[in-house]
């Protein structure tokens, strides 16, 4: 077992994807378990990529998942296996899949709706024309794009979207065509018409939780509370919470609560199923195997749209912009934010400012330093993360400590190049005169007449970092990107101004703060230039 495993072994860490069911069914968990176990839910950590490293790497211990997807994108397999091979598969890795909830959330395409609209998959291959905008993940998925296009022949080079604004995009006739999950809300608000997969390509989606198999015996109490919503949840009642976060605007911890509380969780296991999960040697029985969708999915219905905040805030329905931004969450997200972006500044500072010396100082490694440092800031955020949590064993503050610092090292290395080799020969002639040693010029002499260029890379550095900051939301961090995150699931302009503005307004107090530093240190460098 990996030392994040060990972390924390009386805390039963949740995880959920960034969408609003996988964000309520998380909750649901968390309350479900809350009664036994001290539990922790991270919420909206991405892509199935970095919640599957962060399950792997132990810092979460269950999230809900799709069979369709553990299948075919995280096992590899080219079709639909046995769940015997399922899991023996997963059971190398240390991993198991239990609990069946209940309903099937297979993905889809759909269009909106109008006489002239195809009704099945295999008339999009006689329309050229349509635009396809689809998500990233469904893009790259081994169940997605790229297998549908060979299934049905589709010639069309679709345009990657975040899944929250696909319906914006699709109702402003930006994009005709777009990927959704079967038992989201807005399809009927929408008037979408989802197209029938007559030729069989999805398999089944059934939800279930992937889960940590030392977590079931870490946990036991937890966990057997946790095995009654086994087959419990319908696809009306998905469809219904998921309206009830994304057009009611209710917090997915208030879906879900109400949800427990027209459905209680007795003391007892509802079936005998219900406890098999511990060990998994029932699990196969209660699962059914993935199978080719029968028919279209079934249009939502329910009335419902975008939360708030994903944890125990509320969201009332109507709330303002202003309401938002200073929630009771503003003060816990400032103060993740802040220790990320000067944790992040003052670790880049130790690395970049040896760095800018050694930069200055031997001009053939000069190209190599300078080079190494631009070519870290081209790596994409998203990727740069996904590839640290299994390197680190961890999701959090700490990889994404790390991608701040690979991309706030440029403008301080460089600046402190600069600003060394900007130092008049003449003064360094001097400085030798007087008999001091290399060391001793550079603090004394180099250093100090440099400091205002190496500070205004100090401020480039830490106003970035603000920015950049909110993608440590995605890998559980915290800090103002959670609000976005959130937004950018539900498609709530509000909610991701709530975020954006407080980030903005940072911003510009760092450079302000860092402005006035340097006229204090300019004002002193003057002096000492100019006194006899």
């Amino acid at each position: 077992m990996c030392a994040g495993a060990a972390v924390a072994a009386d805390t039963l860490h949740i995880g959920s994807k960034r969408f609003p069911e996988s964000y309520i069914l998380g909750e649901m968990l968390a309350q479900v378990a809350a009664p036994h176990a001290q539990v922790e839910h991270l919420q909206g950590l991405g892509n199935t990529a970095i919640v599957l490293a962060a399950l792997q790497a132990g810092r979460i211990d269950v999230y809900p998942e799709y069979l369709g997807t553990i299948d075919l994108e995280i096992l590899k397999h080219k079709q639909p296996s046995s769940m015997a091979q399922m899991r023996k598969e997963l059971a190398a890795m240390g991993l198991g899949v239990a609990v069946p909830l209940g309903f099937n959330n297979t993905y889809a395409l759909a269009m909106r709706g109008g006489p002239d609209a195809p009704h099945k998959l295999s008339e999009l291959a006689s329309r050229g024309q349509l635009r396809f905008g689809l998500s990233h993940e469904f893009i790259g998925r081994a169940d997605g794009w790229q297998g549908l296009a060979a299934r049905y022949g589709l010639t069309q080079r679709p345009q990657g979207l975040d899944h929250g604004l696909a319906y914006e995009a699709l109702k402003s006739r930006q994009v005709d065509v777009i990927d959704i999950y079967s038992t989201e809300a807005r399809i009927g608000p929408y008037g979408l018409r989802v197209l029938e997969d007559d030729r069989g390509y999805f398999p089944r989606y059934d939800a279930v939780l992937l889960y940590r198999l030392e977590a079931a015996q870490r946990f036991p109490a937890a966990w057997k509370a946790i095995s009654q919503l086994e087959g419990r949840i319908s696809e009306a009642d998905m469809i219904a919470m998921n309206a009830a976060a994304e057009i009611d605007g209710k917090s997915f911890a208030r879906v879900a609560s109400d949800w427990l509380a027209a459905h209680p969780v007795h003391s007892e296991p509802a079936t005998a199923a219900a406890g098999a999960p511990l060990t998994g040697a029932a699990v196969g029985a209660a699962l059914p195997g993935p199978a080719p969708a029968a028919g279209a999915p079934q249009s939502a219905t329910g009335a419902a749209s975008p939360p708030l905040a994903a944890g125990g805030a509320g969201a009332a329905a109507g709330r303002g912009l202003m309401a938002k931004v200073f929630d009771e969450n503003l003060w816990r997200l400032t103060q993740q934010h802040l220790t990320l972006v000067l944790l992040a500044v003052g670790f880049a500072c130790v690395i970049g400012v040896p760095l800018g010396i050694l930069a200055a100082a031997l001009p053939r490694l000069r190209q190599l330093v300078l080079g190494l440092t631009g070519m870290l800031q081209t790596v994409p955020s998203l990727a740069l993360l996904a590839l640290l949590i299994p390197l680190l064993g961890s999701i959090g503050t700490a990889p994404a400590l790390v991608a701040l610092v690979v991309y706030a090292l440029l403008p301080i290395v460089r600046n402190t190049c600069t600003g060394l080799l900007q130092v008049r020969k003449g003064l360094k002639l001097a400085a030798q005169a007087l008999g001091l040693r290399p060391l001793q010029r550079l603090l004394h002499i180099d250093l100090p007449l440099a400091l205002p260029v190496i500070l205004a890379g100090v401020k480039t550095a830490a106003v970035m970092s603000v920015g950049t900051a909110t993608i440590a939301a995605f890998i559980g961090a915290g800090g103002y990107g959670e609000r976005i995150t959130i937004g950018l699931a539900l498609n709530d302009n509000d909610m991701l101004l709530a975020g954006a503005i407080p980030a903005a307004i940072l911003a510009l107090l760092t450079q302000g703060l860092f402005e006035l530093l340097e006229r204090t240190v300019a004002n002193r460098y003057h002096l000492y230039v100019k006194s006899p």
